[in-house]
């Protein structure tokens, strides 16, 4: 008689593929040779991670989005990625500022993952005013980065939830003409000091900010904004990635959203590779800044 034959396995999903990515981040972090030696996954030099087995199509394509940040290790960990949701006309918010929401939930929760996966969550000085964020991954599973403000001038005022929640360290970069106050509010191990440089028209150098978390041990970099810090990194030539998320919806004279260098010509337009990936019904643009031609 002839036996049975059994049911095939159903391929693996979200709740399989995230506990993977968090469990490779936390390998980077301890600085563990790459590895897919009993893990679902195949590395090899040259192709870094890709995954073994089935997996059904939400999780392969949620892998191909996070595989370049996955495959940093070692030296090439040190990396920097921005993220930016805005409306179809290229706003974050409207007039007045409300941006509750322009993108939609899945949006928040790629936020939140981004977070998980690098070492710290950058925003400037107007993000930190207006929304007052926690700067956590509360909507998915993973560790919180470490927090960092960019406010040269202590704009966001000393109870804001990043200095006080005590959730996860918090880095305050100034100038140093406020450096004092600065220590006063957060302690003087966690104030980076920056001049500002009359070259960028007063704007903080961030290569320097970048240089000094790198040198505090944070290789993984997520700029998370809001538009005018994001534009900047961009400007001065300091974000090696960028998840562009554009919603189905027209804000009108908004506050502005991705503001590069002016192109006089198209030949002269900034034309990143780039890849799309649907979140919801948002539209992701993965755009690889580094091998953007000049």
């Amino acid at each position: 008689m002839p036996l049975p034959l059994s049911a095939p396995s159903a391929p693996r999903g979200l709740d399989a593929l995230w506990p993977l990515c968090v469990d490779l981040t936390e390998r980077r972090r301890r600085g563990a040779t790459a590895s897919a030696a009993g893990l679902p996954l195949a590395w090899s030099a040259n192709g870094g991670y890709a995954l073994d087995g089935e997996w059904d199509a939400e999780s392969r394509a949620l892998f191909a989005l996070f595989k370049p940040l996955l495959d940093r290790q070692g030296d090439d960990a040190r990396w920097v990625v921005g993220q930016l949701g805005q409306s179809l006309d290229g706003c974050i918010a409207t007039h007045n500022g409300d941006s509750f929401f322009v993108n939609g939930p899945e949006g928040l929760v790629h936020v939140h993952r981004l977070r998980a996966l690098c070492d710290a969550v950058i925003v400037g000085a107007g993000t930190a005013c207006l929304d007052n964020p926690q700067l956590t991954t509360r909507r998915v599973a993973g560790p919180n980065p470490t927090r960092v403000v960019i406010d040269p001038n202590l704009r966001v005022p000393a109870g804001a939830r990043v200095f006080t929640d005590g959730q996860a360290p918090t880095l305050l970069v100034c100038d140093p003409e406020h450096a004092r106050r600065a220590a006063a509010r957060v302690g003087a191990d966690r104030v980076i000091a920056v001049t500002r440089s009359p070259a960028l028209q007063g704007q903080i150098p961030l290569g320097e900010v970048v240089a000094a978390l790198h040198g505090r041990g944070l290789d993984l970099l997520f700029v998370e904004g809001g538009g005018v810090t994001v534009s900047q990194f961009v400007r001065q030539g300091c974000l090696d990635r960028l998840h562009l998320l554009v919603a189905p919806v027209m804000i009108g004279a908004g506050h502005p959203g991705l503001q590069v260098r002016r192109a006089d010509a198209m030949r002269e337009a900034l034309r990143p590779p780039a890849r799309t990936f649907a979140l919801g019904t948002d539209l992701l643009w993965d755009l690889d800044l580094r091998a953007s031609p000049a």
